[in-house]
């Protein structure tokens, strides 16, 4: 018995180490986005270069401003909604520029743009193989197959009993599985829960950071013991 806990402190504490590890690809990316920034001009790589600048959460959190201004849930923007969630999020886009952004994604004309698809379009380029592995990660995760990893499906899959800050009473058990989703969600809107195109998002920004496919691999198969 002693061995299995043991077993599922060590899956834990390699995937808060693998994450620690990841920060440092983050703040390569950060610099990098920061830098290309001043010599790009296409919209959509701009919009997109602002994200990154904000780490691997970048283009999650900017999805989440979005997602909190569609009062009736029909998963749409009009420009002025746009302009405003660009605004909120702190994106820095001359009124022009935003408005030849909308266009390029109002393909139709209809004055409306569907905001998953913008996300999907903003979202750096992953290849079919690190997309699977993400995938993978996150159905392992989702123990209840609901789409959405809770502290209730984390405690199906982790002992947080060994996590120092547990150990020496600074932590309760929550807390750690709370903390660990707070990595995957968007600093504004913190809420314990992490949707499957949060997760993706997440990992899209993480892939922007890595150049080798077989490290990307590499990490998510031994951070989540695939």
């Amino acid at each position: 018995m002693k061995v299995f806990i043991m077993s599922y402190n060590t899956r834990f504490l390699s995937v808060m180490s693998e994450m620690a590890g990841t920060s440092r690809h983050d703040r390569e990316m950060t610099i990098n986005a920061k830098r290309q920034l001043s010599e790009c001009s296409d919209p959509v790589e701009k919009l997109r270069l602002q994200c990154l600048a904000r780490g691997s959460s970048g283009i999650k959190g900017l999805g989440r401003t979005f997602k909190i201004m569609d009062d009736d849930n029909n998963r749409s923007l009009d420009f002025k909604e746009f302009l405003k969630g660009l605004n909120d999020y702190g994106i820095l886009m001359e009124k022009q520029e935003a408005t030849t952004l909308f266009q390029h994604f109002d393909r139709d004309g209809s004055g409306m743009i569907d905001f998953e698809e913008f996300l999907i379009t903003l979202r750096p380029p992953m290849s079919k193989a690190r997309k699977e592995v993400v995938m993978q990660a996150f159905r392992k995760l989702d123990k209840t197959g609901d789409g959405v990893i809770t502290i209730e499906d984390l405690q199906g899959v982790y002992n947080a009993k060994y996590h120092p800050k547990y150990q020496n009473g600074e932590w309760t058990e929550d807390q750690v599985f709370r903390k660990f989703l707070d990595s995957f969600d968007s600093p504004y809107d913190k809420d314990g829960k992490v949707t499957q195109e949060e997760f993706i998002n997440y990992y899209c920004g993480v892939s922007a950071s890595i150049d080798s496919d077989v490290y990307f691999i590499l990490m998510m198969r031994n951070a989540w013991r695939l």
